[in-house]
């Protein structure tokens, strides 16, 4: 795992907060608790870094945003049932925040829980000092939740009182997690040094894995591996192309191929088949959560993304989309995009990418964005390999998919039958398909061939029994004419 914090803003700034909720043995708390807000995970730019906080006033929220902002983290906040009221954190009264800290046993009920702990390595935990201790809400925050293999990273938020042993009493809470020593902070705490903080943890964070590389030795014939993509979730390195596919014969085709073992279908509205695709699924016999669906939005949808969004998901019937792209760079794209990003905060939308951009358009991008694109879907193949592009992506943590792998529209035939690629297949006694999308993994490209035949749909989820040389990759890679096969 590399090492990587995303800071998107490092200018000095000020934490400017109300009093915190902390109700501190030397600083009663006399005003209002602020509002309580909704609660619900707000996504971030990390998906492996959770940042869950318990605040009334706004301090503890305050720095949790700067540490999520510097983390890239997804934010939750604890929330109570029954919200805590001024009376009930009256210092100098038998008040309900009395009674729980002086009650070990104590576990307010909490209205929640985020969705998808077990995807998080690292779990950042703030709460303001009650009585020297944390707040019993994160008691029941910890218990009801599945920290085993966790980071969890604690700190404090007080007016004058210290961390004490706050941090260590919740351990035996979750003890099976790797408990980082815990921090108090001040609410005008700048974020320089939170950051100076952070980068002195000694956490790694798996984001931004090495997409050149997969882990191809955990897959078989029938089941392809996946890798995690920025946002968190998992995604296999071999899916089912939908291009061209309509009807009943996308239906079956999609049913098929998760058959087969295919857990990845790519669609999208320009195909016209999303309401096949979706049917495929549902029909399929499998549970929805175990199969990654894909879908594009098109650039003359992009004045109206909502629309757009909207009509992918009423014609899937999914419940949610693992992953949609913009389908190409086009006036509005930006507006589309936080559009989406908008869409993952509501949990309608898992993840976000792109296609068909390149080295200038993904850089100009990525600027103008809040959630890095988790993938990229370009024209990759053994003619027109992206020897530039395709790095640079990788290198950005993004994640890259070859659209038509094998020779794009029109072109296939003279990329089955190139006599480099038969000598290599025959040599290992696959298919000239199968080295194609063999090549493609061994780069770190994910593929999506497409095919309405259950032979060859077997043929391309086949591919894990066997590895091409090095020789061989560097004998494919001599095959680059830069030869793209569409103008996009």
């Amino acid at each position: 795992m590399k090492i990587k914090i995303l800071s998107m803003i490092m200018s000095m700034f000020s934490l400017t907060a109300c009093a915190s909720c902390a109700t501190t043995d030397d600083d009663p708390v006399n005003e209002n608790p602020a509002h309580d807000p909704i609660p619900g995970l707000e996504t971030g730019t990390n998906g492996s870094v959770l940042m869950a906080y318990f605040s009334c006033t706004g301090t503890t929220e305050g720095i949790a945003e700067g540490i999520a902002d510097i983390t890239g983290a997804s934010t939750f906040r604890i929330e109570a049932e029954v919200p805590y009221t001024a009376a009930d954190l009256d210092y100098n009264s038998d008040c309900r925040a009395n009674r729980e800290q002086n009650n070990p046993k104590a576990r307010p009920a909490i209205k929640g829980m985020p969705d998808g702990l077990d995807r998080y390595d690292v779990v950042f935990i703030g709460y303001p000092i009650w009585w020297g201790e944390a707040p019993r809400i994160i008691s029941t925050f910890l218990e009801n939740g599945d920290f085993k293999g966790k980071t969890i990273v604690p700190f404090c938020t007080s007016h004058s009182s210290g961390l004490g042993s706050s941090d260590r009493n919740l351990h035996s809470l979750a003890p099976d997690a790797v408990w980082i020593p815990g921090r108090r902070f001040a609410e005008n705490i700048s974020k320089t040094e939170l950051e100076k903080w952070i980068s002195g943890l000694d956490i790694k964070f798996d984001t931004d894995m090495d997409y050149s590389k997969f882990p191809l030795s955990e897959g078989k014939n029938g089941q392809a591996p996946t890798i995690r993509l920025s946002s968190g979730y998992d995604m296999p390195v071999v899916g089912l192309g939908t291009y061209s596919l309509t009807g009943d014969v996308c239906v079956n085709s999609v049913k098929s191929a998760i058959s087969l073992g295919f857990r990845k279908i790519d669609t999208a509205h320009m195909y016209g088949n999303e309401v096949e695709v979706g049917r495929g699924v549902r029909e399929s016999g499998v549970p929805r959560e175990e199969i990654f669906v894909a879908t594009k939005i098109y650039p003359n949808q992009y004045g109206d993304p909502e629309a757009a969004v909207d009509e992918c998901l009423r014609k899937l019937d999914l419940g949610y989309v693992d992953l949609m792209l913009l389908h190409h760079p086009g006036t509005d794209d930006v507006k589309a995009y936080k559009a989406m990003e908008r869409y993952v905060k509501e949990g309608k939308i898992r993840s976000i990418g792109v296609s068909c951009y390149y080295i200038k358009e993904i850089d100009d991008f990525i600027r103008q964005v809040d959630i890095k694109p988790v993938l990229v879907q370009n024209e990759v193949h053994p003619y027109y390999q992206d020897t530039d592009v395709v790095p640079h992506i990788q290198n950005l943590g993004i994640a890259v998919e070859a659209w038509y792998p094998l020779g794009g529209r029109g072109h296939q035939k003279e990329l089955l039958s190139d006599s480099v690629l038969t000598k290599i297949a025959m040599r290992h006694g696959k298919s000239v398909a199968q080295v194609i999308l063999r090549w493609d993994l061994q780069r770190g490209v994910v593929v999506i061939p497409g095919s309405s035949n259950p032979d060859h749909m077997k043929e391309n989820i086949s591919i894990f029994d066997f590895e091409l040389t090095e020789d061989e990759m560097t004998a494919i890679a001599a095959l680059n004419r830069n030869e793209k096969h569409d103008w996009y």
